[in-house]
């Protein structure tokens, strides 16, 4: 089992962040997990119809299966590891885990139209 499957899977059968649980995030993801477990707790996940959204300091970004639109996934990740993701990547994970999601019953495509 690979060590990220390992604390996504022990997230999702325990529904809440443990401590345990977020000490295995930050030693897997370390900065980037750090963040993401932020943005969790601050509610900047939201999940829209046609995309789920992560609210960074200076833009919103998209996040599917695992991929993102910033320059982090763009740049800096590994594509060979699996365990190589964005702290937006990271935080949608742990959001869809613990039902922690901001839900808007509408398309981001028309609400990014207004931003």
């Amino acid at each position: 089992m690979e060590p990220d499957e390992d604390w996504q899977t022990t997230l999702e059968a325990a529904g809440e962040l443990t401590p345990e649980i977020t000490d295995r995030i930050l030693a897997v993801h370390g900065d980037r997990g750090r963040r993401a477990i932020e943005a969790v707790t601050e509610s900047r996940v939201k999940a829209y119809r046609d995309f789920t959204v992560v609210v960074g300091h200076g833009d919103e970004y998209i996040v599917e299966d695992d991929g993102c639109t910033c320059e982090d996934a763009t740049y800096n990740l590994d594509d060979e590891d699996p365990t190589d993701l964005c702290w937006h990547a990271i935080a949608v994970a742990i959001a869809e885990r613990i039902d922690a999601m901001d839900h808007h019953d509408m398309y981001y495509a028309d609400v990014r139209e207004f931003i």
